[in-house]
């Protein structure tokens, strides 16, 4: 199963459970990840929402690995269907469940692993954690869900885009994309007590304040960015097609490289 489900004293708890590759993200976890925090969404019993990953990283972002059959030619029009179901929609979705929900994070977290937990009301880091979004050297601007400016402020999102370099927990709790820092073995621990303390409050109360400060960011412009620059990301696919196909797997060493 690429995806375990437990829920249990008002705490869902969803694993990504692909540690073999770093929880890399195949078409078909992440459809089951979808379907997970649905399930949650619609239980009522269930008052918080913990994402975390099984083993050493929490994800390596999408699965570069180029398994499975391919089409003899690929479309602009074929990437974008398919990201903005996977990679924009499900991730709005899930930050719009009016259920509090908190991203346990170690490891690496890298480029489709923001948009697992960047949609997650808390993070909660490992010291060990690392967050990076290194594909401008594929010639892309970004990863799909683009939460760097809000998450980061303007400057540091420029640095780690335009680098490739990975941000550390303690850079990542400075700029505020990291509510706490833990030590590595007290990583789920210390999630289950912020998930037990947050299941107490009001379930009504925990909506309303959490549709409060999503709404805010809505009218500042939260929504209509992410939306427009899902576009932009979506030029970056069109150039590379244009130039030779579809060459991320060839930047892949680059990228490892270059994220440590």
């Amino acid at each position: 199963m690429n995806i375990l489900y437990e829920a249990k004293d008002k705490i869902a708890t969803i694993t990504l459970n692909r540690p073999e590759v770093a929880n890399a993200q195949n078409a078909e976890l992440l459809d089951e990840l979808d379907a997970a925090w649905t399930r949650a969404a619609d239980d009522p019993d269930v008052s918080v929402i913990v994402l975390r990953g099984e083993g050493k990283h929490f994800s390596a972002g999408h699965d570069l690995s180029g398994g499975g059959p391919r089409p003899d030619k690929i479309t602009l029009e074929m990437v974008y269907g398919g990201e903005a179901r996977r990679y924009l929609d499900y991730s709005l979705r899930w930050r719009n469940i009016p259920k509090p929900s908190i991203a346990a994070v170690q490891g690496r977290c890298i480029a489709g692993g923001l948009l697992l937990c960047w949609p997650c009301d808390l993070i909660i880091a490992a010291e060990d954690a690392k967050f990076s979004d290194p594909v401008v050297m594929m010639g892309i601007g970004g990863v799909e869900y683009h939460g760097h400016t809000w998450e980061l402020g303007p400057r540091k999102a420029k640095e780690i885009l335009f680098t490739g370099r990975p941000v550390t927990a303690e850079e990542a709790e400075k700029t505020g994309m990291v509510n706490l820092v833990v030590p590595r073995d007290e990583l789920d621990t210390r999630t289950a007590e912020m998930a037990r303390t947050i299941a107490a409050m009001p379930p009504f109360a925990l909506r309303q304040a959490k549709r409060a400060v999503n709404q805010t960011l809505d009218i500042q412009g939260f929504y209509a960015a992410i939306q427009s620059v899902f576009d932009i990301h979506q030029t970056g696919h069109g150039n590379a097609l244009s130039v030779n196909g579809f060459p991320i797997l060839a930047h892949l060493d680059e990228m490892k490289a270059r994220i440590g």
